[in-house]
């Protein structure tokens, strides 16, 4: 944790805002996602985690399995779209995974499913499940100890196993906390599940924040953010660029378009919501090629650019 106090963020935020960043991006494979995927796998019995364990993910999931079954001394094999950032592809596979591509993120569930049956594999799911909630509600837990005066949280949201963990905790140590989730718009299924009381599908994920893009919501962590987050919110693509940017020339950080997700919440849909407050910002993760990261950087110069003029 550290607080985000600079001038360039002042002038962008609603005034005596106060912002502290909570900065997973510097867990072991880069994101918060070891968290659940340990809580999952130390469950597994003996004979279970000896016959490996399987995942389907654009990449933080899988690379956080893929270390998990390195510690755990076991077997992964992932399944991942063939559009993940190659990076991702490649750290899963120096991390000792095996990888399986596929078209998209539908049908990689269906060729997990079809790896957890015919391998006798554990499926570690990417966002759903109690134990999942249990290993994400630790980074809530010491939110709360680390900022014991925190007036609201802002969590990314893709399939909600963080922001249901998260939110959970906060809200039982600290009931008064808000707490809020961000979505891309190109992936909304938590805020569709919301407004519709119950967890809906989205038919393609359209977001440069691939780690984000769930294609549907799960009952469990639905649950938890129905619960327990006060409102979710949602972004635009330039927006997630812009919090990149800021991210990068005042926190002095080099995030993937989801580690920016909840700064572009604060900085547009919540800006005047949070004013005055002492607010801490999830940066769930970094896993970003250094191409990529350039080129979403080089679009939020261009449109920051072009709305002066």
């Amino acid at each position: 944790m550290r607080p985000w106090d600079d001038p360039v963020l002042s002038a962008r935020v609603a005034p005596g805002t106060r912002v502290v960043l909570k900065e997973e991006l510097f867990q072991k494979t880069g994101t918060f996602k070891p968290r659940g995927a340990l809580s999952v796998m130390l469950d597994l019995t003996p004979a279970a985690l000896a016959r490996g364990v399987t995942a389907v993910s654009a990449g933080n999931h899988a690379m956080a399995v893929a270390y998990a079954a390195n510690v755990l001394g076991t077997t992964a094999k992932v399944v991942m779209p063939r559009s993940a950032n190659p990076f991702r592809v490649g750290r899963c596979r120096e991390l000792g995974a095996e990888v399986d591509l596929v078209d998209d993120v539908h049908s990689a569930f269906t060729r997990v499913k079809q790896i957890e049956a015919e391998e006798g594999r554990a499926f570690v799911h990417p966002f759903e499940g109690p134990l999942t909630a249990l290993g994400t509600a630790t980074l809530g837990l010491e939110l709360v100890e680390q900022v014991p005066d925190v007036d609201a949280v802002i969590v990314p949201i893709g399939g909600g196993g963080l922001c249901a963990g998260v939110a959970a905790a906060v809200k039982l140590a600290r009931p008064a906390c808000l707490v809020f989730g961000v979505e891309p718009e190109g992936a909304d299924s938590m805020r569709r599940s919301l407004d519709a009381g119950s967890p809906q599908a989205i038919d393609r994920v359209r977001t440069i924040a691939d780690s984000l893009g769930a294609p549907h919501a799960a009952p469990y962590s639905f649950e938890l953010c129905r619960r327990y987050v006060d409102d979710v919110v949602l972004v635009d693509d330039d927006a997630l660029r812009g919090a990149m940017l800021l991210m990068f020339s005042s926190a002095k950080l080099a995030v993937e378009p989801a580690g920016a997700a909840a700064a572009a919440a604060l900085l547009g849909p919540l800006r005047e919501r949070l004013a005055g407050l002492r607010v801490v910002l999830v940066v769930c993760g970094a896993n970003i090629d250094a191409a990529t990261f350039t080129r979403h950087l080089e679009g939020a110069t261009a449109t920051a650019s072009s709305a002066k003029h």
